[in-house]
Formats: structure tokens, C-alpha cells, sequence
């Protein structure tokens, strides 16, 4: 069911998302491909605000506050899945592995580098502010918005 809670996650996840996007780039090198990376990971934290965050509120700001991290970790968790799914596939198209297996393992060892090279000041503090601010407006829209 849709309501202003899920509506005000979605949105400000999405913001926060691309905001820690926006700051993991310069780790990428100057010569990666980023193409559309800030707006899948935007795209991924619309769609964790409205399932993730959005039926987490209603039960006070302590409480959302807690939430809205969560909600930054699980943002966290499957864009590093996605986008190393995505470099094992470029990967095995130049048959750099020798089975399905070994593809389907190093999607975990390149969701491990990813995660490392994403520990810079500016993602972790985006993460852990937006993720604070996100559970707050969440718990506020609920309560202003029955």
C-alpha cells in the first residue's frame, strides 16, 4: 500500500544513493567506464527507501534513526551485488574464467574489492548522515501523513 512513509523514503534514499555515487567515482580511476553508476545506484535506493524503510516507521525517531542506517547498509549491500555481477559478466564474456563456478564465486571477491575501494570519508559520512536524515523525514511524513 502506498503511503507518504514510503514515498519520502524512496525519494530521499534515492538522493542519498547518488550523493554516495557521486562521492565513490574518484575512487574509480580516471579511466573507468562510469555510464550510468549514479543512476542505478539512485534507482537502487528508491526502490530499498520504499521496501526497506518505508514500512520501518511509525514506531518513534530512536527507532528510525536505526532504520534508516539499515536502510543505507541494504543500499549498500546490493549495489555492490549488482555492479559486481555485472563486472563478472563483462569478465566471462572474455572467457576469463575457467567454469561457472569460479564466475559465480568471484562475484563475492569483487563485491569484497568494491566494498574496499568504497571506504572513503565522503561515502561512509553520506552513507551514515543520509541514512539518519532519511528515517527521520520517513518518521515524520508518517506521522504528519495518516
Amino acid at each position: 500500500m502506498p503511503t507518504a512513509a514510503k514515498l519520502m523514503s524512496a525519494v530521499v534514499f534515492a538522493i542519498v544513493g547518488w550523493i554516495a555515487a557521486n562521492y565513490h567515482v574518484p575512487a574509480l580511476g580516471e579511466d573507468a567506464e562510469v555510464g550510468l553508476f549514479r543512476e542505478m545506484v539512485g534507482f537502487i535506493g528508491l526502490i530499498v527507501g520504499w521496501r526497506v524503510m518505508g514500512p520501518s516507521v511509525g514506531k518513534g525517531y530512536a527507532e528510525a534513526t536505526g532504520s534508516g542506517l539499515k536502510t543505507s547498509i541494504v543500499l549498500v549491500f546490493f549495489a555492490l551485488l549488482l555492479f559486481s555481477i555485472y563486472e563478472m559478466v563483462k569478465e566471462s564474456t572474455k572467457m576469463r574464467y575457467d567454469g561457472p563456478m569460479d564466475a559465480v564465486l568471484d562475484v563475492f571477491n569483487l563485491m569484497l574489492i568494491n566494498g574496499r575501494e568504497m571506504l572513503t570519508p565522503g561515502v561512509i559520512a553520506t552513507l551514515v548522515i543520509g541514512g539518519m536524515i532519511g528515517g527521520w523525514i520517513a518518521e515524520n511524513a508518517s506521522r504528519r501523513w495518516r
